[in-house]
């Protein structure tokens, strides 16, 4: 897994972040491949994650991360993982005296992990003859990564977790690296009492004891990159964990000035036991989050599959192709873990690679560090067909829909824009027309698959600069990933040409093709100012006293607003307007 690449840490902040990141390194825990003979893929894998060795000589291979949480968010994964465990040492024990001991019934473990036990033992081996690599697999034992895939498949060919899920570990695939998790133990992540609710609560923890730690990982995982190129930073919204990244991504800036942060703010469709006090603190935390975050980050950009960050939003983002349960954060975190992985693909490829400063400058001009997100997942491609003819089924609007509670500009004003379109592997980027037959399109004239999107995009928005990467390697999906797929997608992903018998089973969905956008354009400064607006319609201190009580004081969060609704103005177009929701007063001034 060696070579010369560009490093990226990621930091996980929060629950609902660690959920998304979760499926995001199962999802490229399951592309890699440790076969020598293998070809290099597209991905270098080495972007994201690091080589090591155990204290017994195995090889391992973990994600350069580091993912904070409360007390209470682990269930069965140990804080310091198990890689690195000497076992038990009890030779400290000297009382002679009698003892009492009182054990405490550990959380018992989903199928799932109870069968990741028995592959980390080998006992799955003696149910079924597989073959041996002598390479590292989840980062600790001598399987290959597709061996550990087929023996999960073969042990359990569908895992149905929607009902025993309660934390991310509970579908965590892979190893972590002993310095990964911080535990914040000052809040509890169950339980009313001691919660992390609030954006001042969140800024004052990234002190003392909290601070030394992760200032601890962070050198631990810089020290060791050769080319750093930057950090990409999930971090909840909605939460006190909107604080406490604020004030990360400030240390990151002042640290590590040159480094691309791209920050990816996440918010859940739907938080449990919510109450209109809490709705209305998650409203704060998402303002606070989107003048505090995009300030200290290259871009920022809001990930959620809410129809919007205020109290009273529309509907969750609908997919054509999928039939997942908003309410469940281990289905909604699934989707936005697909489209991050296609979206973050630019600065992760082996070849043709964008670094982190290139996106965030192609992006964020003029002040627009604010960014949204559009994803097609999975893309609507015909299984046998080819890229013009998916896109010419698509003339009368495009396939993807809003990730980040942003509408799509009705218009096609946009200042810039940078596509992805992942996991066609198998299917024809051009058309495969005889010599002579006339194209049903224009898009089936064009030479290249690069030609035929760019062509389709511009179609949309004729006059906005536009940067785009194709990735012909699908997004693999392994156990656990939801099955959220309907009858209609092969094994593949890919639509069926015909729909299958009725009674027949259904195809379990082993990848699927994606295609993203990341846009800056006008309807920001439309979505700002609506967020804008919505924090400041009431007196905090007569509705949400306590919000206030631990910071920031009054005057700072008043800056912080006046912050929003200036950064709402970077986003007027050229006449001078901003474009609004027909019900949006225009307020600004």
């Amino acid at each position: 897994m060696s070579g010369l690449c560009r490093e990226v840490i990621t930091l996980q902040l929060g629950h609902y972040s660690n959920f998304v990141g979760t499926h995001w390194w199962n999802l490229q825990d399951a592309s890699l491949s440790y076969d020598p003979e293998t070809p290099l893929g597209e991905i270098q894998n080495d972007v994201v994650f690091r080589e090591g060795q155990t204290l017994g000589g195995h090889v391992t291979y973990t994600p350069r991360l580091i993912a904070m949480d409360l007390k209470g968010s682990l269930r069965t994964l140990r804080q310091e993982g198990s890689l690195y465990d000497p076992g038990k040492d009890t030779s400290a024990v000297t009382w002679e005296g009698s003892l009492m001991m009182h054990k405490e019934s550990p959380p018992a473990k989903n199928s799932f992990l109870e069968d990741l036990d028995k592959l980390d033992k080998g006992e799955i081996l003696a149910e079924a003859d597989f073959s041996c690599s002598s390479q590292p697999q989840r980062s600790a034992a001598s399987l290959s990564v597709d061996t550990v895939n087929s023996r999960l498949a073969q042990v359990q060919k569908g895992y149905r977790l929607e009902g025993n899920v309660k934390v991310w570990s509970d579908f965590l695939r892979i190893h972590l690296h002993p310095r990964t998790i911080s535990v914040i133990h000052q809040y509890n992540h169950d339980g009313e009492a001691h919660r992390l609710e609030a954006f001042g609560q969140g800024e004052a923890l990234l002190q003392g004891a909290v601070l030394e730690d992760l200032e601890d990982k962070l050198h631990f995982f810089v020290e060791e990159c050769d080319y750093l190129q930057g950090f990409q930073v999930l971090c909840d919204m909605a939460d006190g964990f909107a604080g406490l990244g604020s004030k990360v991504t400030e240390m990151l800036l002042d640290s590590y000035s040159g480094r691309g942060i791209l920050t990816w703010g996440l918010a859940p469709v739907s938080h449990p036991n919510s109450t209109p006090v809490k709705d209305f603190y998650h409203l704060l935390n998402c303002t606070l989050a989107t003048a505090h975050l995009s300030s200290h980050s290259s871009f920022f950009c809001p990930l959620t599959l809410r129809g919007g960050l205020g109290r009273r939003p529309p509907s969750p983002t609908a997919f054509p192709h999928l039939n997942y349960d908003p309410s469940l954060w281990y289905h909604s975190s699934s989707v936005l873990a697909l489209a991050l992985d296609a979206l973050t693909l630019p600065y992760r490829l082996r070849n043709n690679s964008a670094p982190m400063w290139q996106v965030a400058d192609t992006l964020a001009v003029s002040g627009r560090k604010v960014v949204a997100a559009y994803g097609a997942v999975p893309f609507p491609m015909m299984h046998g067909s080819s890229l013009p003819d998916a896109l010419s089924a698509c003339t009368d609007a495009l396939p993807w829909k809003p990730l980040s509670a942003c509408s799509e500009p009705g218009d096609g004003r946009c200042y810039a824009q940078w596509a992805t379109l992942k996991g066609f592997e198998g299917q024809r980027l051009i058309s495969a027309l005889t010599p002579g037959t006339k194209p049903p399109s224009p898009l089936h004239s064009l030479h290249s698959g690069e030609d035929v999107l760019a062509s389709y995009i511009r179609s949309f928005y004729p006059t906005s600069p536009l940067a785009l990467r194709l990735v012909s390697t699908p997004s693999k999906l392994t156990p656990p990933f939801p099955q959220i797929f309907p009858r209609s997608l092969d094994d593949q992903g890919f639509l069926q040409s015909q729909p299958p018998a009725l009674g027949s089973p259904a195809s379990v969905v082993s990848s699927v093709p994606v295609l993203t956008s990341l846009q800056s354009g006008p309807v920001l400064g439309s979505w700002l100012s609506e967020l804008h607006r919505g924090a400041s319609t009431f007196d905090i201190r007569r509705v949400a006293p306590s919000f206030l009580s631990q910071g920031p004081e009054m005057a700072d969060y008043e800056e912080a607003l006046e912050q929003l609704r200036l950064l709402s103005r970077c986003y007027r177009d050229d006449s001078g307007g901003v474009m609004r929701s027909s019900s949006e007063e225009d307020d600004d001034d």
